[in-house]
């Protein structure tokens, strides 16, 4: 049987034979290529990759899938390759000197994607820049700043800034700080009647959204002043309500330290 199907090839014209073997190649190309994609999927899901994360990473996948079957279909065809090698060669040359910031983004945006230092949703810090994140993509991750607008920042400033991620146990746990002037005040003064009032205030308005109460510490005495920290407690994703009750939770510090100062002067 084998023998016969043997001599049935041999017997058929090269370009008949040839365009078998490039229909075979490319189902085994695409079989191979569902079967990454299979698997890339079930890894995303895993590490907990959003949609638009798995899209860029199979576009990368598609293309080299189409460069390697692009080869074999030459070879089986006995084509000249050193055209396509050269051409290849030129056309990636031109585009490296034109665009080695993308390509270093688009590198630097793997990284962040596979090492996860942050989520979508996340609250974070990269470098001097602050915010919700809103999208992770092959070249910009995407904040959702506290000027209620958004801010691309290149993967490969990214990848080499301090990050600072504020988002622990599903809350975005932030920090700021509250400078008062030196006084005679000691630091126990000054949170009773001050820090204490303001966070009970705060959760009589806000208590009913099932915020957990605010925190506080004495971070130093500086020249300036002395400065407590105060941690406030937001669900996760609610990057706009974060913008709006943490500088409400400040005035009213500072409204209660105006009132404080007042009557000690009296």
């Amino acid at each position: 049987m084998a023998l016969e199907f043997s001599a049935f090839l041999t017997s058929l014209p090269p370009e008949v034979i040839r365009l078998i073997g490039s229909t075979v190649v490319l189902v085994l190309v695409g079989v191979i290529y569902i079967l990454i994609s299979r698997y890339l999927y079930r890894v995303g899901r895993k590490l907990e990759l959003d949609s638009h994360q798995l899209n860029s990473i199979r576009l990368v996948v598609r293309v080299l899938t189409i460069i390697v079957g692009t080869s074999i279909i030459l070879t089986v065809w006995e084509l000249p390759t050193d055209l396509f090698v050269g051409g290849s060669a030129l056309v990636g040359a031109v585009v490296g000197f034109g665009s080695s910031q993308t390509i270093n983004n688009i590198a630097a945006g793997f990284y962040v994607i596979l090492t996860h230092p942050f989520r979508v949703k996340d609250y974070v810090k990269i470098g001097d820049v602050e915010g919700q994140v809103e999208e992770i993509s092959i070249n910009y991750t995407k904040l959702y700043t506290p000027s209620f607008n958004l801010v691309l920042i290149p993967n490969m400033q990214v990848m080499n800034s301090k990050i600072q991620n504020s988002t622990h146990e599903g809350l975005i746990k932030y920090v700021f700080s509250v400078n008062i002037p030196h006084s005679i005040l000691s630091n126990e003064d000054i949170e009773r009647g001050c820090l204490v009032p303001a966070i009970d205030e705060f959760m009589e308005r806000h208590g009913d959204m099932g915020f957990r109460r605010p925190e506080y510490l004495f971070e130093g005495s500086q020249n300036f002043g002395k400065s407590f920290r105060i941690r406030i407690f937001i669900p996760m994703g609610e990057a706009k309500t974060l913008y709006t009750l943490q500088p409400e939770l400040y005035d009213m510090v500072v409204d209660r330290w105006d009132r404080l100062k007042a009557e000690r002067t009296k």
